[in-house]
């Protein structure tokens, strides 16, 4: 599905999806209060573009995104949050990939996205494991898997209604 980009719309495509992606996180930081969700628990809204950015243009732009992400946690979250931002954002770009190389166009949104998802808690706790030097973080693996698979549908779903409209882009 990668289509090939010339360097200067390549560009300017990156820049603007990842603009796109600090707006939705911003959204989603503002939000997420509101719904009395779990500590840890996100919409993942920054990741619908993540996943589209993969899809379109292929993993190398979306690992690409991802590390950018991380490192706007480093700057506004710190370098915790820097680190797990980027934990999480690069093993769900790898598993997204590994699926879409492996099913090629028989895997859906929906995978990729609770895929992804369930892959992010998983670099994050990973991260987390890291950073304090124990196994402890991932006693929360089962609430942050089966948040996963709801929020991971929830963003699948929204891909598939706004592609159309990013496409336009």
């Amino acid at each position: 599905m990668s289509r090939t980009f010339g360097k200067t719309k390549k560009i300017t495509t990156m820049g603007l999806l990842f603009a796109m992606a600090m707006v939705l996180s911003f959204v989603e930081n503002t939000i997420v209060p509101f719904f009395g969700l779990p500590p840890g628990v996100k919409l993942g809204l920054s990741n619908i573009v993540v996943m589209y950015c993969m899809v379109y243009m292929g993993g190398g732009s979306a690992v690409q995104l991802a590390l950018l992400k991380g490192f706007f946690g480093f700057l506004t979250r710190g370098a915790t949050g820097g680190f797990l931002a980027t934990m999480g954002g690069l093993f769900s770009v790898i598993i997204m990939m590994i699926l879409q190389k492996t099913f090629k166009d028989r895997v859906n949104y929906h995978t990729l996205s609770v895929f992804g998802a369930l892959f992010h808690n998983i670099g994050q706790l990973v991260g987390s494991s890291l950073i304090f030097g124990s196994a402890f973080a991932m006693y929360y693996f089962p609430v942050l898997a089966a948040s996963a698979v709801v929020m991971g549908l929830v963003t699948g779903s929204i891909l598939k209604v706004v592609i159309p409209a990013l496409n336009r882009l």
